[in-house]
């Protein structure tokens, strides 16, 4: 069985059970992050693919130094944001500055199992859940989201704001649901 860096070295040769093996090791972590940026579950295997498709075709620009994984979880991630790009011509970026009042607690979120929780985040209009993906899975600053979107920092913290209340209105629902059930 090859190692890593072996398998590694036969996809910059174009070999395809090399690519299939480095596809097979990353596709299942990968896709849990594409689904948490798409809207439904094809367009999160649209984003794998497209997302491999870049993996394969940069490989050459990996220089080995820092972790692989997040190498590739980073071009999963930008080609999310460039589809985002794309269809941010039809659709519009709210940039109200209004504080929005969200509760921070987990309000219903004892119910809920992980497949319940990425159905929430998917069903945010695209504009906060990329938003809410970058800041709250990601890790990223609004500096930084505001840079990589294109945006000003007080919209991305306005589009954070608007998800978190989204999604705490429909845990409220969830608990509302679950308690009729009980």
């Amino acid at each position: 069985m090859k190692n890593l860096k072996q398998i590694l070295e036969g996809c910059l040769k174009n070999n395809r059970a090399d690519q299939y093996e480095l596809y097979s090791h990353f596709s299942s972590k990968m896709y849990g992050v594409c689904l948490r940026y798409a809207q439904h579950y094809d367009e999160s295997q649209d984003l794998l693919q497209e997302g491999f498709i870049k993996v394969f075709a940069n490989l050459k620009s990996y220089r080995g130094e820092g972790d692989l994984e997040g190498w590739i979880r980073r071009i999963m991630i930008n080609t999310a944001i460039e589809k985002y790009r794309q269809k941010l011509k039809e659709m519009t970026v709210f940039n109200d500055e209004t504080n929005l009042n969200y509760s921070e607690n987990n309000l219903g979120l004892e119910y809920l199992n992980l497949s319940d929780l990425l159905e929430l985040i998917q069903s945010l209009p695209m504009q906060y859940r990329l938003i809410f993906n970058l800041y709250a899975m990601e890790g990223y600053s609004h500096k930084e989201i505001s840079e990589q979107l294109n945006i000003t920092e007080s919209t991305s913290r306005s589009n954070l704001a608007r998800a978190r209340s989204i999604l705490q209105k429909a845990l409220v629902e969830e608990q509302k649901v679950v308690q009729k059930v009980v």
